[in-house]
């Protein structure tokens, strides 16, 4: 079938447009400029705009020249009109035009000036309040001739850009050229229609929810509202939303964020001269004028729209204080290579709770933060002598002295970082600690915006996640233990994993639960309540619960644990939920839920988790976290491999300042063994096993188990045969992770795997039984080898292979990869070892076969026939036994067996080979 051939681009001399996610106005300019420019080509950027996008494609793609950009040649575009927007980065659907020799730019538009603004030969802006009414101004002078239509089309983007001449941008000049084209015909029942029209059902939603949310805050004095409304898919309008919520409110400022499908969509209306909305909305990629604007955010999370947003008002809002005005000078510091305690001489001589790290008396270039926290904890582990470079915090966030007060708040306040260095031409100058902020705020408290504020901070909800992705009973579970923690007058949280993998959208039905109060108390209650039993742990204040249905639930006690020296197992005291938090693994890990009835829902993260997990990223809370617990490492890898997250580099450089200090030397071998079992049941070991190899953590467990290419090879092919096995969906389950580490042994002898046995503190019979079952590999595999290479019947292969465990014949299968031996295995798993005699020692009784050794030879002797195709139904093998019995020889027997053919294996090749010297 042939196709026929596309036709050819368009040379296009002139052409028309405007800036992506076009509106009215845009549309109707456009219009109004081809009017203009006779000949050109029009050529729409597209809307998001429901109603827009139909009333085009119904009623502009019949009238008018439009085009598409993928239908003409840019190399022919000679003139470009841009109309509604002088910005590059707002037309990216005609990029390539910009690329053309002597190409000529004509600008209109009514938007204030930008960096971003091009170079244009032709360039009429105005302040009015629509583009369209600019270029009526010369349609006009022109006394250019306009049909119906075309009337209406441009007044419908007047209309739209001035609020139906309601905002304060509103000029003369906008009523002057609607009275002009009302003369002309313009239809103003059209327009009614377009600009009035009802609601539907998901904006009424959208509606509902601004209604909702909106909050008023004061920034330097002036009353701004933002509201936030969020939907699966995108809601058409949203602008005319954000207007008909300013004329019910009758607000002067409102700033509208809607997160929809993959963006978050930021619309701003102002009435007041105090804050200038086009340019906040161009600081974050969009663009409008001062009285309203817009702009389409990608990437960013609502929150961190809303972060963003507040930090442009509190800079752009009548700002006052600059940095200079706050900051300490001369700053304090320490070199990098100074030790832990030169830090501890000079906070404890200078009264100071941070030093900022420079590199060196001469070069002042800041390279980190070193706490007092971390340098005192350092200190108690025995680590003293350590530069502060190794825990230090590097690439911390830095100002200038002309810096707004508003970054240095976000800084200490939102992301707490205690002190922040002032930087002028790269080099330190000053810092602003935590002191010099409050002393600011205790003479203006005004200025903290709200979202700073942790007793007024607006808590995530996840109340909805929960109902959509818990089951209905583990829900009611959690409800439960809520409102019986408030009857004892506790709080309750779910915090951890559990919490991580709702946001995931991961399954995970462990339940852990943190009580601010007594956690052992509450687990007799809640036992008390719902049934079930439990079990107490008085060191650690923590309990397991296990209801009647099965489900297990672990309660702790909001603690606070300190480590005595680097490797320990941590002392528990009480604490707060935010403590409990802290002294978590990483941040993706110290999300709580509030449980309580009137908070239920409610989403704790202190620790910016939800950043975190939005960037794919894993970090540690501070920075002695691996000297602390080192196992934390191997748990890093397997959260980073099990999610597909990146390790941070700051985690990345502490996990290797741990491994160098050889802090995993000091783990007990039951707890390395942990960790390293829990690496080898994920689903994919051998990536993390690689990533243990790059940190040089498998050195560290034991010399002997470094990653040899041979190793690997093995261990790939470990990967293959369980993905195959797990496909045959047959019972036993194998221990994979048993699996792997045969595999991660390979190539030792006895006394190598009993010292790496001992490293991992493996008890006298786990030792044995593992011991055991290498033997057995091996013992399996030259019997194997033997059976085939002499043509031996099936039944040989059965019983070589009926003791060895499921896992020892998964490890074989991927140690001897080659044929037929794999395949032989494979043979057995799939359907020889299913297969079973059908009589038992109680036929042979009734055969008056007296009981005794006899039945395990005879019942053999009969797997064997069934194995081997001789005698598939049961008369078959009561014949088999009866001539047993009798003492004669079934030989003859199984010659005249035509019920089944002889089953042999096939001859080998080759004689068998060595297995390169290993013991399994």
């Amino acid at each position: 079938m042939s196709f026929p051939p596309k036709p050819p681009l368009q040379k296009a001399p002139v052409i028309v447009t405007g800036h992506a996610n076009a509106d009215f106005d845009c549309l109707a300019a456009i219009i109004a400029a081809g009017k203009l420019y006779p000949g050109a080509t029009l050529i729409f950027p597209g809307s998001q705009e429901k109603n827009l996008r139909h009333f085009f494609i119904q009623s502009a793609t019949y009238l008018f020249n439009f085009k598409n950009f993928k239908d003409i040649e840019p190399q022919s575009v000679q003139t470009l009109v841009l109309v509604d927007t002088r910005q590059r980065s707002r037309v990216p659907h005609i990029e390539p035009v910009f690329a053309n020799p002597g190409l000529t730019i004509h600008c209109y538009d009514h938007h204030p000036d930008t960096d971003e603004d091009v170079a244009a030969t032709v360039s009429l802006v105005r302040p009015w309040g629509s583009t369209t009414a600019i270029l009526m101004e010369r349609i006009m002078a022109e006394n250019l001739e306009l049909t119906t239509d075309e009337a209406t089309i441009l007044g419908l983007g007047i209309y739209e850009d001035t609020g139906s001449f309601t905002f304060a941008s509103t000029t003369e000049h906008d009523l002057a050229a609607a009275a002009w084209l009302r003369g002309r015909g313009m239809d103003v029942g059209v327009i009614a229609d377009l600009m009035t029209r009802e609601l539907s059902s998901e904006q009424i939603t959208i509606m509902s929810q601004l209604i909702e949310s909106a909050q008023t805050h004061d920034v330097n004095g002036v009353e701004v509202v933002i509201a936030e409304a969020t939907s699966d898919q995108y809601v058409g309008d949203f602008a005319l939303l954000v207007h008909k919520f300013l004329d019910m409110e009758n607000l002067r400022v409102l700033f509208a964020i809607g997160l929809m499908n993959d963006r978050v969509h930021l619309v701003a209306r102002s009435r007041t001269p105090d804050v200038d909305v086009g340019r906040i909305c161009a600081s974050l990629g969009g663009g409008g004028h001062p009285y309203a604007a817009s702009a389409s955010i990608k990437n960013r999370t609502l929150t961190q729209v809303r972060e963003e947003l507040f930090g442009l008002l509190y800079s752009q809002v009548n700002p006052q204080i600059l940095v200079r005005q706050l900051m300490s000078k001369p700053a304090v510091s320490i070199e990098e290579t100074a030790s832990m305690r030169r830090a501890e001489e000079i906070m404890t001589r200078y009264a100071q709770k941070a030093l900022p790290v420079i590199a060196g008396k001469g070069n002042r270039r800041c390279l980190g933060v070193i706490e007092h926290d971390i340098m005192d904890k350092a200190i108690n582990h025995g680590l003293g002598d350590v530069p502060v470079a190794e825990y230090m915090i590097r690439d911390p966030a830095v100002v200038t002295p002309e810096t707004d007060l508003y970054p240095v708040m976000e800084i200490i306040l939102g992301r707490r970082q205690r002190l922040v260095p002032v930087v002028e031409n790269g080099k330190l100058s000053g810092v602003v600690t935590r002191t010099d902020l409050v002393n600011t705020l205790v003479k203006e408290p005004a200025r903290i915006p709200e979202s700073l504020l942790p007793e007024r901070k607006r808590d995530r909800n996840i109340g909805g996640l929960l109902r959509e992705r818990l089951p209905k009973e583990l829900l009611e579970l959690l409800r439960k233990a809520g409102s019986l923690g408030q009857s004892l007058g506790y709080g309750v949280y779910v915090v951890g994993g559990f919490v991580r993998d709702v946001l995931l959208k991961h399954p995970n039905f462990d339940v852990d639960l943190v009580v601010e109060g007594d956690g052992i108390a509450f687990a007799a209650a809640m036992v008390r309540e719902m049934g079930g039993r439990f079990k107490s742990h008085p060191k650690f204040k923590t309990a397991v619960v296990v209801l009647p249905d099965g489900q297990r639930v672990d309660v702790a006690t909001a603690r606070l644990e300190y480590y005595e020296y680097p490797a320990a197992l941590p002392t528990v005291e009480l604490s707060s939920i935010k403590m409990d938090l802290y002294r978590r693994d990483f941040t993706v890990n110290a999300l709580a839920v509030h449980l309580s009835p009137e908070r239920f829902g409610e989403l704790v993260d202190f620790f910016g988790a939800q950043r975190d997990i939005k960037e794919r990223v894993l970090r540690v809370l501070h920075s002695l976290s691996f000297v602390e617990d080192p196992t934390r490492i191997v748990r890093a890898i397997r959260f980073s491999e099990r999610f597909g997250f990146r390790i941070g580099a700051q985690t990345d450089r502490l996990i290797k300042n741990a491994v160098r200090h050889n802090f995993f030397h000091k783990l007990s071998g039951a707890r390395v063994f942990h960790e390293l079992r829990l690496i080898l049941e994920e689903k994919t070991p051998l990536s993390c096993l690689r990533r243990m190899q790059e940190y040089k953590l498998l050195a560290a467990v034991h010399p002997l188990l470094a990653l040899t290419p041979a190793r690997e090879g093995v261990l790939m092919e470990v990967e293959n045969v369980i993905n195959w096995y797990r496909l045959l969906y047959i019972e036993p389950a194998p221990r994979t992770w048993l699996v792997y580490f045969l595999a991660l042994c390979s190539g030792m002898d006895a006394q190598q795997f009993g010292a790496v046995g001992k490293r991992l503190n493996f008890s006298k019979r786990t030792a044995e039984d593992l011991a055991r079952l290498r033997e057995m590999v091996r013992d399996t595999a030259q019997g194997l080898f033997n059976c085939v290479y002499h043509k031996g019947p099936l039944s040989g292969l059965y019983f070589l292979l009926e003791d060895l465990p499921i896992e020892g014949a998964l490890f074989l299968m991927a140690r001897n990869p080659r044929e037929p031996l794999q395949k032989y295995v494979s043979l057995f798993l799939t359907g020889l070892r299913n297969k079973r005699v059908e009589i038992t020692g109680n036929d042979l009784k009734k055969l008056g076969i007296e009981p005794g050794p006899r039945y395990t030879d005879i019942l053999r002797q009969i797997t064997a026939a069934v194995i081997d195709g001789h005698a598939p139904c049961r008369s078959e093998q009561l014949e088999l036994v009866r001539r047993l019995a009798a003492g004669r020889s079934i030989a003859s027997l199984l010659a005249r067996t035509t019920t089944g053919e002889r089953c042999t294996l096939p001859a080998a090749t080759a004689p068998p080979e060595a297995t390169d010297g290993d013991e399994a």
